[in-house]
């Protein structure tokens, strides 16, 4: 845009970026508190997995609502009443006196993290052109990296600093005043957009999508420590009628000309259905390893919070390389091409974890993880950036919206879920080695190197349809 008043300049630019960064830090600031709040509250395995996947299941279910609102009521309204759901849920996870209390208090983290992200892209998207529009998708795009770093050096001194005596308290509590910067500036300094016309938000989809990922979250998580009641069962067998419900009424909006939650005719394309693979295989990986890693750093190497921040530097700094060199490869390469590349580092990073545990078991150190955890986060970066391009291959612009609520919807699912679903296996691996965390961590990232092959495979089968370079920037 020429005009000022409709470009959100740098200030706007910083603040967009950094509510972008709050959903991502507080991710991250979680897993490293995870040993302190068990001390704390004490909370079980189970709890510590429903800390990080409730909050990933209210992002996954609120953020194609997120999206239709601050299209049909202005976006950068809904960036700052996100921003304000944001903080005020981080002063109550540190104000929790109880388990349940922080469970809850997440949860409403991630409605406020759903209001506030779809906001961003679309802010740039319509209010930046050109070199403009370029440099801010690369931010956009590496800024991951960053938050990543930032929370877990940050939250880990937080943590172990224990500042006025409130321990993991403060890990939440600093989310409070960058909340209320941004909320006192984002009203000059970020221009307000919206949508021509007002689109109406599927609910029957919204509350369809929560019961099936509640259905899924619940029995996975509690259902090993449990010992698998048969209310559990129910709720697992619920998936299918339930999926099929969702369907259903989703054709029937179809039908009418109206605009489901996840629509069908999108869901049968090949592009839409490899970036649900990519999704359950990569995604609901990635999260249940930040989550195994930070518990066997802390509870089975005995590391302070802050050490175990500091394990993942290397990850953050390879990530954050990776996404900004990432356009520069996507001009010369394949899609196809740039996932597989990012697979084989990634599963040699993979495999290169799994050896230094081998070798030093307990005695495993910061400094001995950097080369693998620099290759992991290298080809984390080269996966994620091509996730919404190879799912966005077969649509065409008038679908671009909905497909992308759709991908967005099931990254931030599979996120939610990995920590429930792969943290059981993780931690009846731990119980079944006698509590020896190397070990189980080890067999863990095996069963995650041959998710990431089952991968490779699909995208090999599918590699001639994904041979065509990107224009995207």
């Amino acid at each position: 845009m020429n005009s000022s008043i409709n470009s959100p300049g740098r200030a706007g630019l910083l603040l967009l970026l950094t509510g972008q960064m709050l959903p991502l830090i507080d991710t991250s600031i979680t897993n490293v508190a995870l040993d302190s709040i068990t001390q704390s509250l004490g909370a079980g395995t189970t709890q510590l997995e429903l800390i990080v996947a409730l909050y990933g299941v209210a992002f996954a279910v609120c953020l194609a609502m997120g999206s239709k609102l601050g299209d049909n009521y202005g976006r950068r309204r809904l960036f700052m009443w996100g921003v304000a759901i944001f903080g005020l849920a981080s002063l109550l996870c540190g104000m929790a006196d109880s388990i349940n209390g922080l469970l809850a208090a997440r949860t409403l983290q991630g409605a406020g993290a759903a209001l506030i992200v779809p906001q961003i892209l679309a802010t740039l998207h319509v209010t930046l052109k050109g070199t403009a529009h370029a440099r801010a998708i690369s931010l956009y795009g590496g800024i991951g990296g960053i938050a990543f770093i930032v929370g877990q050096m940050g939250g880990g001194w937080l943590v172990s600093a224990d500042i006025a005596g409130l321990g993991w308290r403060n890990a939440f509590f600093i989310n409070v005043p960058v909340c209320l910067l941004v909320l006192a500036l984002s009203r000059r300094y970020v221009p307000e957009t919206r949508h021509e016309t007002h689109s109406r938000i599927d609910w029957q989809g919204t509350v369809s999508l929560a019961l099936v990922l509640c259905c899924l979250l619940f029995p996975m998580a509690l259902g090993p420590e449990l010992h698998w009641p048969w209310t559990l069962q129910l709720l697992l067998i619920a998936v299918l009628p339930l999926l099929a419900w969702m369907r259903i009424n989703a054709l029937r909006k179809e039908q009418r000309g109206a605009h489901p939650l996840l629509p069908p005719r999108l869901l049968n394309l090949t592009s839409i259905r490899f970036g649900l693979a990519i999704a359950l295989l990569f995604f609901s990986g990635w999260s249940a390893f930040m989550f195994c890693m930070a518990l066997t750093m802390q509870a089975g190497l005995g590391m302070a919070p802050w050490q175990s921040g500091n394990s993942f530097v290397a990850l953050g700094v390879a990530y954050f390389i990776s996404a900004l060199f990432a356009p520069r490869l996507i001009a010369r390469l394949s899609m196809g091409r740039i996932l597989l590349t990012g697979l084989t580092v990634q599963i040699v990073g993979l495999l290169a974890l799994s050896a230094t545990f081998y070798a030093l078991g307990t005695k495993t150190t910061t400094l001995a993880l950097v080369p693998s955890t620099a290759l992991i986060g290298y080809g984390q970066a080269l996966i994620v950036n091509s996730f919404y391009r190879i799912g966005m291959r077969d649509i065409s612009a008038h679908d671009a919206g909905a497909a992308s609520a759709i991908l967005s919807t099931l990254q931030q699912a599979t996120l939610g879920l990995g920590p429930a679903i792969l943290g059981s296996l993780f931690l009846t691996l731990v119980h079944r080695s006698g509590g020896d965390y190397s070990r189980a961590l080890i067999a863990f990232l095996l069963v995650e190197v041959v998710m990431m092959l089952v991968l490779g495979s699909i995208a090999l089968k599918l590699r001639h349809r994904l041979a065509v370079r990107s224009c995207v920037v």
